[in-house]
């Protein structure tokens, strides 16, 4: 029996469906992260907004209070990078990725971490965090009183990755402040981490949030090597496809593929949204040639991106002026008429929702601009550029298939984790304040105490909701859409 071909508007619209792409679904906020296995949130804000653009009636304060609750953390995860995940969900899958995270170490510090005894560094910092919740600043500092001849870049990057630790959450608007306190994972959340059914569990999540999906794409996702080891153990609960290439790709026999032909509505994704992280191949929702231009290189940051027909076709930032908000739109190409108007009508709705505490929103949009070249797949290793994601040690035997991270694909486009930049010995900014040059946000101090409403990045100036619909704007042939009040 002939295996069905899948073209790549069918991959998209597939892809879509599983993300709440193709309309906005009414779920619990928990439930719709749960979906999505979890949301990168290097910073705080961006999970937010993620949500916000696949959830019918969201409000800003359902999330915060699931972190209050405990009920979603914000912790190293998949490729070491910041995730927003539901508690439930780490426990369960923490210990399957933790090998990769206990990987990248040696991977990352090489000679430097035979130096290292990582079960008593381990200890002293569960033993310090367990006073007080502390920042890795105060880490550092703390590790460098005790072993002052010690190299302290290298073992705080050591215990970042062997030690589950997780943010604190306060009262701030976007529920995490620009430089937060971490605890133990295990004395936050006061259950166990459960073992479970390891990579084949996560696999299997990731097909009913992202396939169908080739075993390189699985690998580029996870980090995790051997994906075809464990996609071929699947192989009875799965169907397969091919791509228009000839690949193989797995998927869920009930999970939603919808016509290539099925309408997409105008989407605004933010900064990182794992979308465009999710693929080895990314030509499914991005095309080669654009890649380059939502990559921010000087920090390797992912820009907040819109999609047209389901594709990427540019990029978006909001700037604040006292009470007045202006979302620019920075389209790839010419668009249609029809596409301004339905992405100016979707855009006030974003300025309502994020600068909630705005009286005036505009969305303006810029001409577009030539492409740039390709961005490349990333043949080297990467691993240092994303400073602490997760790479899996090099092939020690046949057909190893050791894991590549995730940013060395993108030219280090998870944004770079300060705890292996620091090990590198380059200095490298604090992770939230390196993060907030790339969008204007402005730098707050850390602080412990809980509900006190500090650290405002951009966009935390909005007190309420901000979830409420603004009315269709018609953009007739200007660049300037504005609406009041």
């Amino acid at each position: 029996m002939p295996t069905t071909t899948l073209t790549r508007r069918e991959l998209n619209r597939a892809t879509l469906a599983r993300q709440m792409l193709l309309a906005r679904e009414r779920t619990t906020a928990l439930r719709g992260i749960e979906r999505l296995v979890a949301l990168q949130a290097q910073l705080a804000r961006p999970p937010f907004i993620g949500l916000w653009s696949r959830l019918e009636g969201f409000r800003r304060e359902e999330l915060v209070q699931l972190a209050l609750r405990r009920e979603v953390v914000r912790a190293p995860f998949l490729r070491g990078t910041l995730h927003l995940v539901s508690a439930k969900d780490y426990l369960e899958m923490q210990p399957a990725i933790a090998p990769v995270l206990h990987a990248a170490v040696r991977s990352i510090l090489r000679a430097r971490a035979e130096a290292l005894d990582i079960d008593r560094l381990v200890a002293e910092a569960r033993e310090y965090f367990d006073e007080d919740p502390r920042t890795m600043d105060e880490l550092r500092d703390h590790l460098a009183a005790l072993h002052p001849e010690g190299d302290v870049r290298a073992m705080a990057l050591a215990v970042r990755m062997h030690l589950p630790i997780v943010q604190v959450p306060t009262e701030t608007p976007w529920g995490y402040p620009g430089t937060a306190d971490f605890a133990p994972a295990a004395s936050w959340l006061r259950k166990p981490f459960r073992e479970g059914d390891g990579p084949h569990a996560l696999v299997l999540r990731y097909l009913a949030s992202f396939g169908p999906a080739t075993a390189t794409d699985v690998q580029a996702w996870a980090g995790l090597p051997r994906m075809k080891d464990v996609l071929h153990a699947l192989r009875g609960q799965l169907c397969t496809f091919r791509d228009e290439r000839g690949r193989e790709l797995f998927d869920l026999p009930d999970a939603p593929r919808p016509p290539g032909d099925t309408a997409a509505p105008v989407r605004f994704l933010p900064d990182y949204d794992n979308l465009l992280l999710a693929h080895d191949d990314r030509t499914r929702v991005i095309a080669d040639e654009h890649r380059g231009r939502i990559l921010l290189s000087a920090n390797l940051r992912i820009l907040p991106t819109f999609l047209v027909d389901g594709f990427v076709a540019g990029t978006w930032t909001i700037e604040r002026k006292r009470a007045s908000a202006t979302l620019v739109v920075e389209p790839f190409e010419a668009l249609s008429r029809e596409a301004r108007e339905e992405l100016a009508g979707e855009g006030e709705a974003l300025l309502r929702f994020v600068e909630a505490d705005a009286t005036a929103f505009e969305v303006r949009f810029e001409k577009a601009g030539p492409a740039k070249a390709p961005a490349a797949r990333g043949k080297g290793s990467g691993a240092e550029k994303e400073g602490g994601a997760a790479k899996a040690p090099a092939a020690r035997g046949k057909g190893s298939g050791a894991a590549r991270v995730e940013a060395a694909r993108a030219k280090g486009n998870e944004a770079a984790k300060v705890e292996a930049a620091r090990a590198k010995g380059n200095g490298a900014a604090k992770v939230e304040a390196a993060r907030a040059k790339g969008n204007g946000a402005a730098k707050a101090p850390a602080v412990r105490g809980k509900g006190n409403g500090a650290a405002k990045v951009e966009g935390e100036r909005a007190k309420g909701n901000g979830a409420a619909k603004a009315p269709t704007a018609r953009a007739k042939g200007g660049g300037v859409v504005k609406a009041r009040g």
